[in-house]
């Protein structure tokens, strides 16, 4: 048994979205969420930006004794996982586009992905599309604007509205059959995607997989918190604390949400 919390991180609120299906799963164990709202969007900034960001933010989680770090942020996994796991001894869970559910299981052959532009810039990316969809054909679409909407508490706002209209209108005339959201803010706005896109479209995150990953490497590492005690949990924000607390919903009742300058 081990009672050290899980630490997850992302360059905002959305990461969330990757929180509550660990939670679902795993409702035992004790976690800690960053919400690095206050440099958000993550996709916007260079490569080294990214690194110095999940340098700070993996610091703070294992000062506060996290046992394993979920980055829940596409852009930070892609652009600095690798030099995470390289120097810390903890383990990491990474998130990337879901590419290869949409593109084995694509009926008509063409798939959106729906991104930022540093998870679609990033080599990971590329090699994950290349490695997995030689024969199908795979939309690229950045999602300029959404985040710094969803961070501001906007997800229902005509502005979010207009720019979904403008990214999903080309892929749907393309025939796409799946659309793939590469980004941990975008599951927010699936309300808004069914509004847009037709019945035939299956929308794809990353959520449940990585969760069931994390349970995984809990398990390897003999890390898994067996107990039946109600987990401590806690959220952070560097930005806007009622914004974090309306996506959360009833989870921010039996939580810890708190602004905090880091």
């Amino acid at each position: 048994m081990n009672t050290q919390p899980i630490g997850i991180f992302d360059s905002g609120v959305g990461g969330t979205s990757i929180w509550k299906e660990i939670y679902k799963l795993l409702p035992s164990e004790a976690t800690i969420y960053l919400a690095d709202s206050k440099y958000a969007p993550y996709g916007e900034k260079t490569q080294k930006e990214i690194l110095q960001l999940s340098i700070k933010n993996t610091d703070y989680l294992l000062s506060r004794g996290c046992k394993i770090i979920v980055v829940a942020c596409n852009t930070a996994t892609t652009n600095a996982i690798d030099y995470l796991r390289e120097n810390y001894k903890v383990p990491f869970i990474g998130i990337e586009p879901a590419i290869k559910p949409a593109v084995l299981n694509s009926q008509t052959g063409v798939v959106g992905v729906l991104a930022t532009r540093g998870t679609l810039a990033s080599s990971l990316f590329t090699k994950t599309t290349a490695l997995y969809a030689k024969d199908r054909k795979v939309i690229e679409q950045f999602g300029d604007g959404l985040v710094p909407l969803i961070e501001a508490g906007q997800i229902e706002s005509k502005e979010v509205e207009v720019l979904l209209q403008k990214y999903l209108t080309p892929m749907v005339k393309e025939n796409i059959d799946y659309l793939v959201l590469g980004c941990t803010h975008y599951p927010y706005l699936i309300p808004q995607l069914k509004k847009i896109l037709p019945n035939t479209v299956t929308i794809i995150d990353s959520g449940s997989a990585v969760a069931k990953q994390t349970q995984k490497v809990l398990q390897e590492n003999l890390l898994l918190n067996n107990s039946n005690n109600k987990a401590v949990i806690e959220f952070y924000t560097n930005k806007e604390v009622e914004v974090l607390k309306s996506l959360l919903g009833e989870y921010a009742v039996e939580s810890k949400v708190s602004y905090l300058e880091f």
